[in-house]
C-alpha cells in the first residue's frame, strides 16, 4: 500500500479477513526446497498456482509462492478489489474456493514449495454490496460480518504532511487510507479476529503472511497478535518457524525498527534504487551500488538499508509496477518499459538474485494497458501449456531469472568478493565466495576482459542462457572456462541486443570430467562467404571464445587469400569436451549476416569438441 494513497479507484487498497476454522491439512510434512527465494504470484487462482507448483516452482527450487489475499472481499471491475476485505471469517475470494485454497497448499507443499498468503487487516471496503462469498456489508454504517462501529476508528484524513515527521503517526495509524474505514487493532476483540484468521490460515498448512499496510497499525498491536498466534501454532505444520515481513514504506514519521520484533520489512529502499541506477537517474549507475546500499558486512550505505537479516526486497510488486516506484516489466500504459529495447529489468532481477542481500521475492502478475486494468478472464495455460508473455507475463519463468533461483541458493551465506568495475561504470563483476561469480553489463558496449572468479578450474554454464545438459557433460547454452588461477576470460554482450547482457556461473553447473585447464584447439575453414568489401567473417556461438552468440565479439577468421569466395580459416580453443553450437556471420562493424538468414537456434552448427589435443573441421560453404 502506498503512503498519501488518494482515493482514486486503482489506488483503493483495503486489508483482508477473518476465516470460520476448516478442516487441518493432514498429510505428512514434505521436504521444502531452500527459503531464499519466493515469487509473488499476484492474483493468480488457486488452481492454476497450484499447476505452477508442480510443473515449474518445486522443480526450479523455488522457497515459496506469496499468494493475493484470500478472505472475502468486494466485486470490483479492477485489481484493487482484494484488497478490500468485507469478512474474514470466508475464504471464498475471486482466486477460488475453500478447498480449492486447502488442495493447492497441499500440492505446493508436495512440491517442496511454501505458501505465504497475503494479509489486509488494515482497512474494510467502501461503499456497499455484495461480496465474493455472498455476504454483505455496509461502509456507511460501519456494518460488516464480525464488525461492528465500535471497532472501528472515526472518520479522519490522512494529510500528506502526516507521513514527514513522528508527530503525524497518530493520523496515520488512527485515520481512514484512501477514504477506507480503519480497523481499530489496538483493540482487543478486533485483535482476536485477526488471530483467529491467522490461525485459521495455519490450520490449513500456509506458511507465513505478509502485512499489508504494516505502518498503518501499531507495532504493539502486531507483537500481541503475533504472540497470541504462536502460543496456539509455534511453527508450522512444516515445523518452521513462521514468516513474516510488513509492508512499511520508510518515510519521516515511521520508526521501522518499532517493526523488527513483529518480522522483517519491505526494503523500498531497495527498490528505488534499483530502479534509479539501472535508468541511470541522478547520475547513479551500477557502480553506485556499494556507496548507495553498503558493502557486505557493512550494510546501510548513503541510503540507510535495513540489516539483511531484517529485509524483504524485489524489483517491482503490483503497486510499484503501476506508481512509478519501481522497475517494471508489464507496463504498457506509456510509461518507461524496462523491456523494451533494453534488458535491465533482467538484469536488476539477476543482480538481486546473485547478491545475497535480504530475503528475495520476485513478482508475477498480468500485462496491462492502464493501470485499473483487472487481471486477464482467461487461465495463464492453454491446452497445459503456459502462455508466457501472452496475458501473465510469468516472468518467474524467464530463464535468465528463474536459473538464478538456484544459483541464489547454492550461494547462501557466501561472502561477496572480487568486485570489478569496467571501463563503463554500469559494468560490474563479483563473486560470491568460492561457489558463484556474475558479471553484468548494463551500457552499450560489448565488455571483455579477464575476470577474477574466485571459482575451482573447470567448465562453467552460464546460467543466464542455458544449463548443463541432461548426461551434465556439455551446456546448453554458452560456456565458461575458469583455469587453475581462478581466472576466465569472458566478453559480456552489450544491453540493447535479444540477449540479457549478463553471465553468471557456479559450482552448480559444471560440466563432468572438466578440470578447466583442458581445451581443444579447433581449425575451423569455410568457403563461397560471397563477402562484400568492408565485411569480414565471423563464428559466433555458445562459447565465450565466440562470442556468446554476439557478432562483434565472436572469434574472427582470417582470409585464405583474395576474392569473395576464397576459403576463411581460424584455430580457436574451446573447452575441450563442450557441446559447440555455432554459426558463420558476415560482420562490417556495424550489421550482421547471419548464415540461413537467420539469428535463431534453426540451423545451427554443433559438434562436440575434442577432449584434448587439436582438430580441424572443414565445414564446407556459407549457408545463404
Amino acid at each position: 500500500m502506498k503512503q498519501g494513497l488518494k482515493p482514486s479507484a486503482w489506488r483503493v487498497v483495503a486489508r483482508c479477513g477473518l476465516m470460520a476454522t476448516m478442516a487441518v491439512a493432514g498429510s505428512a510434512v514434505q521436504a521444502l526446497n531452500p527459503k531464499d527465494t519466493s515469487v509473488q504470484m499476484f492474483q493468480w487462482s488457486w488452481n492454476d498456482i497450484a499447476t505452477e507448483c508442480t510443473q515449474w516452482l518445486g522443480p526450479q527450487g523455488f522457497g515459496a509462492v506469496q499468494i493475493s489475499p484470500p478472505g472475502a472481499s468486494k466485486v470490483a471491475n479492477g485489481w484493487w478489489g482484494v484488497y478490500q476485505p468485507v469478512n474474514y471469517a470466508n475464504l471464498t475470494s475471486r482466486m477460488g474456493t475453500p478447498a480449492q485454497l486447502q488442495s493447492m497448499i497441499n500440492t505446493c507443499h508436495a512440491a517442496g514449495v511454501r505458501v505465504y498468503a497475503d494479509i489486509v487487516v488494515n482497512q474494510m471496503a467502501d461503499g456497499a454490496g455484495t461480496a465474493t462469498d455472498g455476504s454483505t456489508w455496509n461502509a456507511t454504517s460501519l456494518s460488516y460480518p464480525y464488525f461492528s462501529a465500535n471497532d472501528f476508528h472515526g472518520n479522519c484524513t490522512i494529510a500528506d504532511a502526516d507521513y514527514s515527521s513522528p508527530a503525524g503517526r497518530s493520523n496515520v495509524m488512527n485515520c481512514r487510507l484512501g477514504g477506507l474505514p480503519d480497523l481499530a487493532t489496538e483493540n482487543s476483540y478486533v485483535q482476536g479476529q485477526i488471530t483467529t484468521y491467522l490461525r485459521t490460515l495455519l490450520n490449513m498448512g500456509v506458511d507465513g503472511f505478509r502485512i499489508d499496510a504494516a505502518k498503518h497499525m501499531p507495532a504493539s498491536a502486531w507483537q500481541t497478535i503475533m504472540a497470541s498466534v504462536r502460543s496456539t501454532n509455534p511453527l508450522t505444520q512444516a515445523g518452521e518457524p513462521i514468516w513474516l515481513t510488513q509492508e512499511i514504506i520508510n518515510d519521516g514519521g515511521v520508526n521501522r525498527a518499532d517493526y523488527l520484533p513483529v518480522g522483517t520489512i519491505n526494503e523500498f529502499q531497495f527498490t528505488y534504487a534499483m530502479r534509479d541506477i539501472f535508468r541511470g537517474n541522478n547520475g547513479l549507475s551500477l557502480s553506485s551500488i556499494p556507496s548507495v546500499m553498503g558493502t557486505w558486512g557493512n550494510w546501510g550505505g548513503t541510503w540507510g538499508f535495513l540489516q539483511p537479516q531484517n529485509a524483504t526486497v524485489f524489483i517491482n510488486n503490483w503497486d510499484t509496477e503501476r506508481n512509478g516506484g519501481s522497475l517494471n516489466a508489464s507496463n504498457f500504459t506509456g510509461a518507461i518499459n524496462d523491456t523494451q529495447g533494453t534488458k535491465r529489468y533482467d538484469l536488476a532481477n539477476v543482480f538481486m538474485l546473485a547478491q545475497g542481500y535480504g530475503e528475495v521475492q520476485l513478482h508475477s502478475g498480468f500485462r496491462f494497458t492502464n493501470a485499473d486494468s483487472d487481471r486477464p478472464t482467461v487461465s495463464p495455460y492453454a491446452g497445459g501449456a503456459p502462455q508466457i508473455n501472452v496475458n501473465w507475463d510469468f516472468i518467474h519463468r524467464w530463464a535468465p531469472i528463474a536459473n538464478m533461483v538456484k544459483f541464489r541458493s547454492a550461494t547462501s551465506g557466501q561472502a561477496q568478493s572480487n568486485w570489478t568495475v569496467g571501463n563503463n561504470p554500469n559494468q560490474v563483476a563479483f563473486s560470491r565466495g568460492n561457489v558463484g561469480f556474475v558479471a553484468l553489463n548494463n551500457s552499450t558496449a560489448a565488455w571483455t576482459r579477464t575476470f577474477a572468479t574466485g571459482l575451482p578450474a573447470g567448465n562453467y554454464c552460464n546460467v543466464i542462457d542455458g544449463n548443463r545438459n541432461g548426461a551434465g557433460t556439455a551446456c546448453t547454452g554458452s560456456t565458461v572456462v575458469v583455469d587453475a588461477s581462478g581466472n576466465a576470460s569472458i566478453t559480456v554482450p552489450a544491453n540493447g541486443g535479444s540477449v540479457v547482457p549478463a553471465v553468471a556461473i557456479y559450482t552448480g553447473q559444471t560440466t563432468s570430467g572438466s578440470s578447466g585447464s583442458g581445451s581443444c584447439a579447433v581449425t575451423f575453414t569455410i568457403a563461397n562467404a560471397n563477402t562484400t568489401l568492408g565485411q569480414n567473417l565471423y563464428m559466433v556461438g555458445n562459447q565465450t571464445s565466440l562470442g556468446n552468440w554476439t557478432p562483434g565479439s565472436g572469434f574472427a577468421l582470417a582470409i585464405q587469400g583474395s576474392g569473395a569466395n576464397v576459403p576463411w580459416s581460424g584455430t580457436v580453443n574451446l573447452p575441450a569436451g563442450a557441446g559447440v553450437q555455432y554459426k558463420y556471420v558476415k560482420w562490417n562493424g556495424s550489421s550482421a549476416v547471419w548464415e540461413s538468414n537467420q539469428s535463431t537456434s534453426s540451423g545451427n552448427r554443433e559438434f562436440t569438441s575434442c577432449a584434448s589435443g587439436a582438430v580441424s573441421r572443414a565445414d564446407g560453404n556459407f549457408k545463404p
